[in-house]
């Protein structure tokens, strides 16, 4: 046979070898026929593998996937969106608020007054508009009790550089004045506010901490406002969550699960040791305190309005990690005691949570499988088993959903017309909670510069890439909100598809094309390198064509597809990247501190563009800090123009996600009788259609539901 035979015949033996791999993959009848066991079996695919199986740790949704299975939170969101108990039964939110009291400021009608007649004036002030509406009588209705808290010594030492460069500590003695502890039935972001009107304008803003002060070295008075402001605020809002526990439940390993875990799981997320990404969620937090076995009190430093929904993440075991334990490990394994954390513990390949699952085996780059926990606190899960396996290539989970050994498969936008009306399949379909994006490291040039940040996403055709990649299965968006959402601020208008105002930009930059055709500044071309990762065909689509597009205004830009652990652990949580094609999933909150604000712009952090803008970071914490809704739109609207503004991303749209199942897999409950009765699986208003999966179950049939009306 002649090489150019040889050549021809190549691709018709591999296709040949692809039909009989997919025809020798064995059917969900022919796997049920001999083992019955796979009725009570859901196996499910991903295009990449888990990291760390730990709630507090793990940055990316394999990850996240599996951990929501074996752990679980205080509370999570019902089908309608409200919040319920899991861990907690139930839970109470009010506040404890404090202000020192200003001997020198005049009150009206009082003149300068001491403790007792700032108390006295409260309480006269509360009778008195007992039967008003007005925003301070509304205040002043929802104090239950007025205390007076003694004047107190404080010492803190303090490690700050000296203007050579040296480390000096730095002794605070503080002689606190007396304070008034207000404690309200609920959270009152304008309490102070309203009480100006009574007690004075000026009575909180004239206060000078700083006379209660005395700083050793004396070198260092110059810090002695910042050092008042930290130690001595004039006013405090302390909000408080009481959580009460629930009784009974355990973790896998059979330990009854109590208040201590939950300040366990805190305190670990507050240790800089284990680098947790979940760190600014749990900042806000004063201090965690347990009153005994099933009853923890939160208590927050400041105003923090997501506070309730940061506590559905998944609680740790106290006793499988704390100090004794992990030294414990260290010495088994041969670790530095001083290096071992959590971070770097085994347990975060062999997590032992209080979740439905229970972690049974994980092979890298293969599954990971779980078993149900007979002993859930809900009552266990109907699927015994559930296998996640690894399969980077979407045509092999393709085949291996049509052939039954994958139980769900999320249809690519070419494929959702002909599969949403294939009778074999039951279809979930809605807009994503999220976009996609190209990301730009502001740290490096020429990424520094917005006008080539705005020209770059101008260069590109992003309705031409919602038409021919996404099929129209997919929308324009324009910033950071979910775009279902009040948050999303619809007035800001998409970047226009104008090459030539792109080259009007970068000329404005500086950037002119040589005779090559390249764009070039000072001798030096306008060249990088696009990323992003393996398993994602849109994004392995979407690579080529943003590229092409660039290369069309004279920009240089090369691609490289990088393996999923790859990508994230060695590129993006190093920062080592130039610009990425990525998306996020976002949740229902609007807080976007761990994403866009400045201080979280370090390695392992999510503000991994390296995005700062003064504004913007003030507006993130008045959006964590307002309990007004109109009010907290309104930030978020101007949050999304500054965003437009500065261009760190370019946002190119969000997606509409269509899931497949098989028709037998149904959700099945059992009556106290104990009658099965089988019922359709039915998304939630937010489109999660596995919102019930604890009650899924794959039947050998499909059953026969009563008529609806």
């Amino acid at each position: 046979m002649s090489v150019r035979k040889v050549l021809i015949a190549l691709p018709i033996i591999v296709l040949l070898f692809l039909i009989q791999s997919y025809f020798w993959v064995p059917t969900y009848e022919e796997q049920t026929r001999g083992n019955p066991q796979r009725l009570g079996e859901y196996v499910t695919a991903s295009i990449g593998d888990a990291h760390l199986l730990n709630p507090i740790l793990h940055a990316d949704s394999a990850s996240g996937e599996i951990s929501g299975l074996v752990f679980e939170g205080l509370i999570d969101y019902d089908e309608n969106l409200n919040f319920r108990g899991r861990l907690a039964t139930g839970w109470k939110i009010y506040e404890e608020a404090y202000f020192y009291v200003n001997d020198l400021a005049t009150i009206p009608g009082l003149g300068q007054a001491d403790a007792k007649q700032v108390k006295k004036l409260m309480r006269q002030a509360k009778r008195e508009h007992s039967d008003r509406k007005d925003a301070l009588s509304k205040s002043l209705a929802n104090i239950e009790a007025i205390e007076i808290l003694p004047p107190r010594l404080l010492q803190e030492e303090l490690s700050e550089t000296s203007p050579d460069g040296k480390k000096v500590k730095v002794l605070l003695q503080i002689s606190a004045p007396p304070r008034i502890k207000l404690t309200l039935q609920r959270v009152d972001q304008d309490l102070f506010r309203n009480l100006e009107k009574i007690l004075g304008h000026e009575y909180f803003s004239s206060f000078q901490a700083e006379r209660y002060i005395r700083i050793e070295p004396a070198t260092f008075e110059a810090k002695n406002s910042e050092y008042a402001e930290t130690f001595l605020p004039a006013k405090e809002h302390n909000p408080v969550i009481l959580f009460h526990l629930r009784p009974g439940v355990k973790f896998h390993d059979g330990h009854a699960f109590s208040a201590i875990d939950v300040k366990f799981t805190y305190d670990a997320i507050m240790d800089p040791a284990n680098i947790s990404p979940r760190l600014a969620d749990y900042e806000p937090v004063k201090k965690v305190e347990v009153l005994d076995t099933l009853t923890v009190k939160i208590v927050y430093k400041r105003l923090y309005s997501p506070a309730l929904g940061t506590w559905s993440m998944g609680i740790l075991p106290e006793h499988l990690l704390n100090r004794a334990a992990l030294q414990d490990e260290a010495l088994r394994s041969g670790l530095k005691l001083e290096t071992i954390s959590i971070r770097n513990s085994s347990f975060n390949r062999k997590p032992i949570g209080c979740g439905p699952f229970r972690f049974h085996e994980w092979k890298s780059d293969q599954y990971i499988l779980l078993n149900r926990f007979e002993d859930y606190w809900e009552g266990p899960p109907n699927y015994r088993e559930y296998s996640y396996r690894i399969i980077p290539d979407m045509l092999t989970q393709e085949m291996e959903f049509y052939a039954g050994t994958v139980d769900n498969y999320g249809a690519q936008p070419h494929q959702v017309h002909r599969l949403k009306e294939d009778p074999r399949f039951q279809s979930f379909s809605g807009l994503s909670f999220g976009y996609s994006y190209v990301g730009y490291n502001i740290r490096r040039p020429p990424f520094d510069d917005v006008r080539v940040r705005r020209a770059l996403g101008m260069a590109i055709d992003v309705d031409k890439i919602i038409r021919y990649v996404l099929y129209n299965q997919g929308e324009r968006i324009t910033g950071p909100f979910p775009k279902q959402t009040d948050f999303y601020n619809h007035a800001v208008k998409p970047l226009p598809y104008d090459p030539e105002g792109a080259l009007r930009l970068l000329a404005e930059a500086g950037w002119k094309r040589n005779r090559e055709g390249w764009l070039e500044k000072e001798g030096k071309r306008l060249e990088f390198t696009l990323i992003s990762n393996q398993g994602n065909p849109i994004r392995k689509q979407l690579l080529p064509i943003v590229q092409n597009s660039w290369r069309k205004i004279g920009v240089d830009v090369r691609t490289d597809l990088l393996e999923w652990a790859v990508f994230i652990q060695e590129r993006v949580n190093k920062l080592d990247f130039d610009a990425l094609v990525l998306g996020w999933a976002m949740g229902i909150e609007p807080d976007l501190y761990q994403i866009w604000h400045s201080s979280q712009t370090g390695p392992h952090q999510l503000n991994f563009v390296g995005f700062k803008n003064k504004e913007a970071d003030d507006l993130i914490i008045r959006i964590r800090q307002e309990y007004d809704r109109e009010r907290q739109i309104a930030y978020c609207h101007r949050l999304h123009e500054i965003i437009d503004e500065e261009q760190p991303y370019t946002f190119l749209f969000v997606g509409r996600w269509t899931a497949l199942l098989d028709k037998r897999i149904v959700i099945m409950e059992r009556d106290v009788d104990g009658t099965l009765r089988y019922e359709k699986i039915k998304p939630t208003k937010t489109g999660n259609y596995t919102f019930f999966f604890n009650k899924w179950i794959k039947l050998p049939t499909v059953p026969t539901f009563e008529a609806e009306g």
